[in-house]
């Protein structure tokens, strides 16, 4: 493809009309014609008609018109990127997947390191069903996934776990909800109303067991996908509730609730995955040492 004759056509798309972009390119009406003529030529396709005196894009022009936008725009970006002064440190895209369970404090706070790194980074941050990101992840389009399961062996994936780090969970209750304990914990959780997080999280699969051992039925009156939900629930007083012991002072300050119990036997554990079995994006080195050596090791 002429490249040429394809800007041709898409400042024109742009302008409305032959006229105007003929004054934006210095060239002749005749010859932005010509050039487009040509490569209507070569796709096989009209890609504008005339209505009146106008141009409009036919359905062929409209579809070219979009690859014409990615393709000039993409080289609207090469351009400013390499034209930055060597003083002007170029900001580093940092493509994150955070997986839906797990909790916004818990992403921020393992993200966060990133940007105390000398080099500054743009975060590109999305959120979503952990096997959707792992898709993105096999098609380079995002650089790490953070979730709080490691990679299935299901997923036929080529991709590398990287723990992070773990953590004990602790039950909260809304003041509302206190007077309603009877005995010790675990016993007082006992017919309590519960929000849970959903059957689909590896911490609820491990609550069932827990539940049995310690002999304890309380009446699950929500479960969440959404932890921050189950959160904003319970502040409410409408059910005990769980979080990472590692978050105890934030759960306690921002839902105004109290820790009636914490145990080891439950477990959320984090990882990062991403397609390096060693880490070499200085991001995911930074967010890794931070979780190992600061917020985990609490």
């Amino acid at each position: 493809m002429n490249f040429k004759h394809l800007y041709y056509f898409w400042v024109t798309a742009k302008a409305g009309g032959i006229m105007r972009a003929g004054e934006q390119l210095h060239t002749t009406p005749q010859t932005l014609s010509g050039q487009i003529k040509l490569l209507e030529d070569w796709l096989g396709h009209k890609l504008f008609r005339k209505t009146g005196r106008q141009l409009t894009l036919t359905e062929h022009g409209r579809l070219a018109l979009g690859y014409a936008d990615q393709i000039f725009n993409l080289g609207q970006d090469l351009e400013t990127a390499l034209r930055q002064t060597r003083s002007t440190q170029r900001r580093l895209d940092f493509r994150v997947g955070v997986s839906d369970s797990v909790s916004k404090s818990i992403a921020y706070r393992l993200l966060e390191p990133a940007f105390s790194m000398d080099q500054p980074i743009k975060l590109l941050a999305s959120e979503g069903k952990f096997e959707d990101l792992l898709a993105q992840l096999a098609l380079h389009r995002l650089d790490l996934v953070i979730a709080d399961e490691p990679m299935p062996s299901r997923v036929s994936v080529k991709a590398f776990n990287h723990a992070l780090g773990s953590s004990g969970m602790s039950f909260f209750a809304a003041p509302v909800l206190l007077p309603r304990l009877q005995g010790e914990f675990p016993a007082c959780l006992d017919g309590l109303p519960m929000l849970v997080p959903s059957a689909s999280t590896s911490v609820r699969q491990q609550l069932e067991g827990w539940f049995a051992k310690h002999q304890i039925a309380p009446v699950v009156v929500g479960e969440f996908d959404d932890a921050a939900l189950m959160k904003a629930f319970g502040r409410e007083g409408l059910g005990v509730f769980m979080a990472p012991s590692v978050l105890d002072e934030e759960t306690r300050q921002q839902f105004d609730a109290t820790a009636i119990g914490r145990t080891d036997e439950l477990v959320e554990s984090f990882y990062a995955v991403s397609v390096e079995r060693r880490i070499s994006h200085p991001c995911v080195q930074a967010i890794t040492d931070a979780a190992r050596g600061q917020l985990f090791s609490l």
